[in-house]
């Protein structure tokens, strides 16, 4: 939630520190709007996780958030990255390959070391090939190719929408209860959608017609001559 609430402010410090974009008034509108309705989502979540018996220390909390600034900081760098590529020429599926194959080979050690847990059963197995194919690639290549559309600081504001539908998907399925302060914050985050991708008033302006003096001599001649005369 942290790495997620974080990055698109991330997003917006770096193109405004090393591109020097303005910040649209549209995103300054929905960004506090995504953002209020993650803080109480999390808001929402801790009270149901740390009022029970397995509640966590000050300083975790504190190292927890400060690790997910961390993140949410690489994650709008990896975002800003990838639009510079793209808009660069580079094809949204040729960046997102690149960058994630890398990220992949970086990571076998890793999996090497860690990942006996993996194998140990088909259910794990089945939930990391899920996990591998459908959000990672499926997801990140639509992520692409979004970011050849909008800047990283949009795209990052709308990624606030998961944990929103993580919530929901928690209710329907798994059968949670969501509290109210929960449901509040699943409502702004839907209204920094909304705000986000309304579509923009096409403003037309009315065509001014000047009639000047040789305009009116020109229609009074023709008015006298009459409509069969020749020009």
């Amino acid at each position: 939630m942290v790495s997620i609430g974080s990055a698109p402010l991330a997003s917006a410090l770096i193109e405004r520190v090393v591109d020097g974009r303005r910040l649209t008034r549209r995103w300054m509108i929905g960004a506090p709007l995504g953002l209020s309705g993650t803080v109480l989502l999390c808001a929402a979540e801790a009270a149901g996780v740390h009022s029970g018996p397995g509640a966590r220390s000050a300083g975790t909390t504190v190292l927890g958030v400060g690790l997910g600034l961390v993140a949410g900081f690489t994650y709008a760098l990896y975002s800003w990255a990838a639009h510079r590529l793209i808009s660069s020429g580079v094809t949204s599926g040729a960046a997102m390959g690149t960058v994630f194959g890398l990220g992949g080979l970086l990571l076998l050690p890793v999996l090497l070391a860690t990942g006996a847990p993996f194998l140990t059963s088909w259910s794990n197995a089945a939930v990391g090939v899920y996990i591998a194919l459908v959000p990672m690639f499926i997801g990140y290549v639509l992520f692409g190719w979004g970011l050849a559309y909008v800047p990283a600081s949009t795209a990052t504001t709308l990624s606030l929408l998961e944990p929103a539908v993580a919530a929901v998907l928690a209710v329907l399925v798994v059968g949670e209860r969501l509290p109210l302060l929960g449901s509040v914050g699943i409502a702004l985050v839907v209204g920094c959608l909304v705000v986000l991708t309304m579509p923009a008033r096409a403003t037309t302006r009315p065509r001014t017609t000047t009639t000047g003096p040789n305009t009116t001599a020109q229609a009074d001649a023709a008015a006298l001559v009459g409509p069969g005369a020749a020009p």
